[in-house]
């Protein structure tokens, strides 16, 4: 399959006109270099890699992506809502992934609804069909713990209809998880001193979540599996060879994880956050080869991520020189690194929207 972007639809109701937010994002020209990065001290400013820097060492003491508040809104016609998805004769029905929700719960349900996978009542009405998230359902946004409740509820609904609503681990599942337990507890960062409760605020935590966090939340993020590989396509959060660290099988690195965060050491949970927020390693030359070494030893033919916003992987959101970019519209998933790698965040925190894609991509 060729490199480009897809088209996804993401309609918000049937036959009405509903509000549809814009997201304006700009990168000012106040960024000043810091290290291998160029940031600003504006609050809602990202930390931006320089020619050459990519962050695959990002230190989370810093803000990673901006926390931008949601620009104007103006009315639009959306189209009616499709029928629900075709249930095959016999097997497993159609295959659903969603990119980064990142708290946007309105969004998402208004993309499920398009896809025909929720009613008008936000119930599952798809029959067997399968459905993935990526990870990251907490911060930036005004409603991570209402996106968990919603994913966890329809969990239940999908398995009780034949199909199934599953779940990966995203960087942001760990910091909600150590911003719990840890709080202001001292952790050897790698760059001095850090604690979770200042990561978690830096990047986009939200005291309402926190204050609305319970028992069987904690307990869900720190189940779930950070890999999967279904239908061909190896399914993970972040787009980084980090995964390697953590087991040579599918099955070792979930487990890995899952007990580490057992062990409750705020030492190895912050490690695994960290190389949890590494990006770009299939993006620019040796994207693909980075792409096929998870491939080779985790199986698949494709990966699909999400993680890291497609306006930053196609280099659309600021420049070197500090100049303010073009806004950068995002219509679908975007295939890269020799069209073995489909990124899933639409980036619905700044310019672009929250993704929920049938596999396979259409040709």
């Amino acid at each position: 399959m060729a490199e480009g972007s897809m088209t996804q639809g993401a309609g918000q109701g049937p036959e009405v006109e509903r509000t549809a937010t814009l997201r304006d994002f700009r990168v000012p020209a106040y960024v000043h270099q810091t290290g291998p990065y160029a940031h600003s001290t504006h609050p809602g400013e990202a930390v931006t890699p320089v020619e050459g820097a990519y962050p695959e060492g990002y230190t989370p003491t810093q803000r990673d992506l901006p926390v931008i508040n949601r620009g104007d809104t103006i009315q639009v016609a959306v189209d009616p809502l499709p029928t629900q998805p075709e249930q095959p004769a016999t097997g497993p029905g159609p295959l659903y992934v969603v990119g980064d929700v990142h708290g946007y719960l309105d969004e998402l349900v208004a993309a499920l609804q398009q896809q025909g996978l929720i009613d008008a009542a936000g119930h599952w009405c798809a029959g067997t069909a399968r459905l993935w998230f990526l990870g990251d359902f907490t911060d930036r946004g005004p409603d991570g713990v209402g996106v968990i409740d919603l994913v966890m509820r329809l969990s239940a609904e999908a398995a009780a209809a034949g199909g199934y609503c599953k779940a990966l681990m995203g960087n942001h599942e760990l910091l909600l998880l150590g911003a719990k337990r840890f709080g202001d507890t001292p952790v050897n960062s790698g760059a001095g001193t850090a604690t979770f409760q200042a990561a978690w605020l830096l990047n986009g935590g939200q005291k309402s979540d926190m204050d609305r966090l319970q028992d069987h939340h904690l307990q869900w993020m720190a189940r779930l599996d950070a890999l999967t590989e279904i239908d061909g396509y190896l399914l993970l959060h972040s787009d980084t060879t980090a995964y390697l660290d953590f087991g040579s099988s599918i099955e070792e690195v979930n487990d890995t994880v899952r007990e580490t965060l057992m062990r409750n050491d705020a030492d190895e949970v912050w490690d695994l956050f960290r190389k949890f927020t590494k990006r770009f390693s299939f993006r620019d030359e040796g994207g693909a080869d980075a792409v096929r070494s998870l491939l080779d030893t985790y199986g698949g033919t494709r990966i699909v991520h999400g993680h890291s916003p497609i306006p930053y992987l196609l280099g659309q959101v600021g420049s070197e020189d500090g100049e303010e970019s073009e806004t950068t519209v995002v219509e679908g998933p975007h295939v890269y690194a020799d069209g073995l790698a489909i990124a899933m965040d639409g980036g619905v925190t700044m310019s672009g929207k929250l993704l929920v894609q049938q596999l396979p991509l259409d040709a």
